[in-house]
Order: structure tokens, then sequence, then C-alpha cells
């Protein structure tokens, strides 16, 4: 019997470390990914291992390090000393923005939508707070989507007893230079928010960018909108729904559900190896004909 549940969890994992293919790993993400000449450990190997604590949420100190890792004596701590250390250096976020500019032909940025998204959180973390409205602690990203659900970028994490307006000039150019990485441009493209981000302030913002806002407007200002005289098209709004699509994908990885990253960076690039990943799985067969050449 116990040899039964054994085998079934090593199938199982083995499952989950084939969730991106090697050679998409070895081509598109190692690339960005570095490790010191002096280290025994095999990058594609410590690489695997991190998509497997995304994938399943585990503490690192319970990840199976002997089924990733061929050599002997390597602990969690090697393993997530290598993941930090890509994560201050911003490996990921230089992988993750050179895949959206080698594949941005397969985008629709026909138009893209604005939305946040809070995780709930149950430890000490920066940039973590008690939201009256969930009514428990949270993190909030804002996230860009294009127009087929593919997370573009998203801002650093805010504090979750912040509105989505809280400082949204300072993240919307976090996005904005996120974008300007991966060689995207929002200039004269339609951007859908719901009525959190309706403000003069944020309206203005955005055409001093060329941005064409479609922001649903905010009925607690004032019930009768017919006055209003900015832009608002109710069918091209309707396209927001490809945020929730998005977040239903990223409530995939268990890593992403409930916050245990201490640190907003380690945060923020779990977020980057979600979105990455189904970028990946989205595009999958283009990208294994371009790796194949």
């Amino acid at each position: 019997m116990l040899c039964k549940f054994v085998m079934k969890e090593k199938i199982q994992n083995h499952n989950i470390t084939k969730m991106i293919e090697d050679k998409i790993l070895i081509k598109e993400i190692l690339p960005y990914l570095s490790m010191s000449k002096d280290s025994e450990l095999d990058l594609l190997e410590t690489v695997k291992a991190c998509f497997y604590r995304l994938k399943t949420g585990c503490q690192w100190r319970e990840i199976p390090v002997k089924q990733f890792i061929s050599r002997a004596g390597t602990t969690w701590n090697t393993l997530y000393y290598h993941f930090n250390k890509w994560c201050k250096n911003g490996s990921w976020l230089k992988a993750y923005a050179a895949l959206l500019k080698k594949y941005q032909r397969y985008l629709d940025m026909s138009c893209v939508n604005l939305d946040g998204s809070h995780s709930k959180v149950f430890t000490a973390c920066q940039s973590a707070a008690y939201n009256g409205r969930n009514r428990y602690r949270s993190t909030n990203l804002l996230f860009l989507v294009d127009n087929q659900g593919v997370i573009l970028c998203c801002s650093m994490p805010v504090s979750g007893e912040h509105h989505d307006l809280y400082e949204i000039t300072t993240h919307f150019d976090e996005i904005l230079e996120m974008l300007e990485q991966a060689g995207l441009s929002l200039k004269y493209i339609f951007m859908n928010a719901d009525a959190g981000f309706d403000s003069t302030e944020f309206r203005t913002y955005l055409e001093g960018k060329d941005i064409i806002a479609n922001i649903d407007f905010n009925k607690r200002k004032s019930k009768d909108t017919s006055n209003r005289e900015e832009y608002f098209d109710e069918i091209l709004y309707k396209e927001r729904k490809n945020c929730e699509h998005s977040f239903a994908w990223m409530d995939a990885y268990k890593a992403l559900l409930i916050r245990y990253d201490k640190l907003d960076i380690t945060w923020l690039a779990m977020n980057l190896m979600g979105m990455m990943s189904i970028f990946i799985k989205k595009y999958q067969p283009q990208i294994i004909a371009n790796c194949d050449i």
C-alpha cells in the first residue's frame, strides 16, 4: 500500500515538472538566469524545482530536492538562495520581458484591461495589511491584460488596505516601464478599467500618455451619469472579462492563492513565473516550433 502511494506521488510530481517543456526552459528562460562558475548545481534542475514550488505552493523546505537535483547533498536552502538571487537582480523580469518581446506578434493589443487582484496574507510580509472590505489581510497587485487574457505586466505589491487608485500614477509608471522592457507601447490603445479607477487625475494622466481610457463611471460620485462627457464604450468594456479569466488561470498555481513570501521581490517573482507559465502554455506550439528551428 505504501509502495503504491509513493509511486502515485512520484507520477504526480513528474506531471507537475512537465508543465513547461525542457527545451522551452533551456531556450527561452535559462539564458536570463545565471549561476556562479563554481556552482555544481544544474541550472535546468534548479529552475524546474522553482516551478514545482509555484505549482504546488509547498514550503521551500518541503520541496523533494532529491527528485529534482542530481547532485548529492543539495538542500532546499541552496535552491532558495539561487531563486532569491534571481529575484534581487531582476532575472525573472528580464526573462518574461524577453519572452513577450520575442512573441509579441501573437498578442492581441486591440485593447487592454486594467484590474487589481488581492491575495490573502497569513504571515508577516511586506506590503500587507488588513482589508476592511474583504475582511482579511491582503496584498494587492495591478495587472494589465491583453484582449486574449494574457497578462502583460503588473505593478509592485501594494498593501491591502489601499484602494486601486492609491498612488495610481506611480504604479502605472511601473507597468509602463515593464512594457517598455518588452518592447510594447500603449499609445493610442483603448484601456478598459472598472469604476474603481474613475478619477479625474488618472484620466488626465492617461490622456498625457496618449492612452484612450475606457473607464466605467463611478456612480458613488453621482447616480446620474448622463451628463458625463468622458468617453465610455459599453460594448468595448465587456472585454474586461478577460481579466477574470487571467486571474482564474493564475489561481491554478497554489503559491499565488495565499501569500507566504515575506519579501515583495520574491512575491513579484512568483507572479512573474505564473504569468510566464500561462504565456508559454497558451502559445506552446508556436514556441516549440521556434525552439526546433
